[in-house]
């Protein structure tokens, strides 16, 4: 049986791998696309593009006709700003798609979390019966939490096949956001290590990821469910950082900040985000944070177990193909704010 998709995002990093992975499984894709967007590699690959956006309840409408799968990608990225800022996409938006499934006769609906609505803290090994905290450290991953709740409630309340997937840091090709500004702070020399350069990072890369969304899709026994998911092996600041580098061809940071301070670190955020919540101009984001100071090893055992996912690629070979279309694009990277 050939499925037919809708892939919300499709003009972003992971929403357009998923749409050229569709495409080349024989699986007709759907998208809904601002007039603005640039649509011209999913036109390419003949995705079907509907104009408007997902906080109109017609084009919504319009985009899940004859749709068996609603992969749900889009969402507004960022480590600054109020939660204000983020909620009418990540949960307004969202809130609209679920209500317009309710009542079709959908296969499946992959919505895209991620492991940032674990409390930021030290992970050795957290696994999905880990609580979610109810007051987050930035506007995303608070929002990123309460799209979770309100997915968890219609496949309650209106029985909808709900699959939730909570990938790490994703790496890959056609990034043109987070690797773009890590490689250009690392030639600016503004990359440090706080703390010990030994903690790990939870990577994915992007080919791995979609492979896992298949499983979801495929898999009966992932209904209701949430799955972790990493490169699944020890991947160190220090290895992600120094593989970053030696690909673009960037001296490594070698300058390591006391660990006392990093420790010290981890409970002033602790303590304020307890007291007081979310800061919307911070000195430092809590992804920035988050990514050179925590440790963060997270189980992918479930998926392993549950879903068969082993991920295709191991991280050399994935950040080494990774680097090499970095390297190619030369300076046609996109500026990004240090």
């Amino acid at each position: 049986m050939t499925l037919r998709y809708l892939i919300t995002g499709a003009t972003g990093f992971l929403g357009g791998h998923m749409a050229e992975a569709c495409v080349a499984r024989g699986s007709p894709v759907r998208t809904i696309a601002r007039p603005t967007s640039d649509t011209s590699a999913l036109q390419k690959l003949g995705v079907t593009i509907v104009p408007g956006d997902l906080t109109n309840t017609d084009t919504v409408r319009q985009a899940l006709q004859d749709v068996d799968v609603v992969v749900h990608c889009a969402a507004r990225v960022g480590d600054r700003g109020p939660v204000a800022d983020y909620r009418p996409v990540n949960v307004g938006a969202l809130r609209e798609l679920l209500q317009a499934c309710v009542g079709r006769p959908l296969h499946r609906f992959v919505h895209m979390s991620s492991l940032g609505v674990y409390e930021a803290r030290h992970h050795f090994g957290t696994d999905e019966t880990e609580a979610l905290p109810a007051v987050h450290i930035d506007g995303y991953t608070q929002t990123k939490v309460e799209a979770e709740q309100a997915v968890w409630e219609f496949h309650r309340v209106q029985h909808l096949p709900i699959v939730v997937l909570r990938p790490g840091f994703v790496y890959g090709p056609r990034d043109r956001t987070v690797m773009p500004k890590l490689i250009r702070r690392m030639r600016n020399g503004k990359i440090h290590y706080l703390g010990s350069d030994r903690r790990a990072l939870n990577s994915i890369y992007i080919g791995n990821l979609v492979d896992a969304v298949f499983l979801a899709v495929d898999k009966p026994v992932a209904v209701g469910q949430a799955y972790n998911l990493t490169d699944g092996e020890e991947v160190s600041k220090r290895r992600f950082i120094e593989a970053v580098a030696g690909g673009m061809g960037i001296e490594p940071p070698r300058q390591r900040l006391p660990r006392w301070l990093a420790a010290l670190a981890v409970r002033v955020l602790r303590h304020h985000v307890r007291r007081h919540g979310m800061d919307p101009k911070p000195l430092i984001t809590p992804a920035q944070f988050k990514f050179m100071v925590l440790n963060l090893d997270f189980s992918i055992e479930k998926a392993r177990r549950e879903l068969g996912y082993h991920p295709r690629l191991p991280f050399d070979q994935a950040i080494r193909e990774t680097m090499a279309w970095y390297r190619e694009q030369g300076e046609a990277l996109p500026a990004a704010a240090s």
